[in-house]
């Protein structure tokens, strides 16, 4: 059984808000599990719904560059917000970027491709901008979609350069549409998920098992209600949909008009151009998601940057 530490009590409690004393149970009952842990907590009704998008943890850029019915993002870390200003930087995240669109997102392909304006490769150049800039860089992913017939349509948020900020996002809508209308469509989408964040455009396409984990526990906290087990499937059945209407992009609320849901504005795009259209796939990149943030002790590290 894993040690249950104050530090684990406290990350426990960070992802669900629940008191101390409840996260350490929760711990206890699991064996020192935190995914674990914060099931029990939400059977409990302890906990709200943890979300798994992480904790903004590195900083850097991410980019998005799209043409032609084809998009590709990056997301390029440093070790401090001050070098996204940095314009050796944004430079260098930008070549990176529409390198991206030429080898079709392949993270291995695209640290061995050549940049045209230097001849070195993409890390000889990450390695010469460390050397530059003086902070550790490094390119941590790359997603690619391509779309025919349509259009891939690009969105950056919390943009500090052109094409260039902490959250981007690529759509595909296939449809034989004007390529004007549909990029239009496809900007206010991307847009929705980057505000949204969905986990998957239809039902069908969410993992099987968050779905199963989700139902086992909308399931545990219904019988706790002590209703009759035809009502308990009812109640689960129910916030299932709430589920759905939170986690896949069709179901959302509409960001820009509320009243209507996402796949109700497929169907006017459709009705409206006399041609359907769907959303093909979409990615979402946020900067440093998943990764944990060093924490610094500033008057500890002057402490000893004086030999005090």
């Amino acid at each position: 059984m894993a040690q249950i530490t104050a530090s684990l009590v406290k990350e426990l409690r960070e992802r669900t808000g629940a008191g101390m004393m409840d996260c350490k149970k929760a711990l206890q009952e699991t064996g020192g599990d935190l995914e674990a842990a914060v099931d029990w907590l939400r059977k409990k009704g302890l906990a709200a719904a943890a979300k798994k998008a992480g904790r903004a943890a590195t900083e850097g850029l991410v980019a998005v560059v799209v043409e032609d019915g084809r998009g590709a993002v990056v997301e390029v870390n440093s070790e401090t917000d001050f070098v996204a200003r940095n314009e050796t930087f944004q430079e260098l995240v930008g070549r990176i970027a529409r390198l991206a669109l030429a080898v079709r997102g392949d993270l291995e392909a695209l640290k061995g491709a050549r940049v045209a304006e230097t001849g070195r490769s993409v890390e000889e150049e990450i390695t010469h901008a460390v050397a530059t800039i003086g902070e550790n860089i490094r390119l941590r992913r790359a997603a690619y979609l391509e779309v025919a017939p349509g259009v891939v349509a690009g969105y950056v948020h919390a943009q500090s350069a052109p094409g260039m900020g902490r959250i981007g996002v690529l759509v595909a809508l296939r449809s034989e549409a004007a390529p004007e209308q549909l990029a239009e469509l496809g900007k206010q989408l991307a847009m929705q998920v980057a505000a949204a964040s969905p986990q998957a455009v239809t039902v069908e396409g969410l993992d099987p098992a968050v779905v199963a984990r989700e139902r086992e526990i909308l399931a545990e906290q219904a019988r706790a209600s002590g209703k009759p087990d035809h009502i308990v499937q009812k109640m689960v059945e129910g916030r299932l949909r709430k589920f759905y209407e939170e986690a896949v992009l069709l179901e959302q609320r509409f960001v820009m008009d509320p009243d209507r849901k996402v796949r109700d504005v497929l169907a006017a795009f459709a009705k409206e151009t006399g041609t359907p259209v769907e959303v093909a796939d979409f990615v979402r990149v946020a900067l440093g998601e998943g990764l944990e943030k060093k924490e610094e002790d500033f008057a500890a590290e002057v402490a000893q940057m004086s030999g005090r």
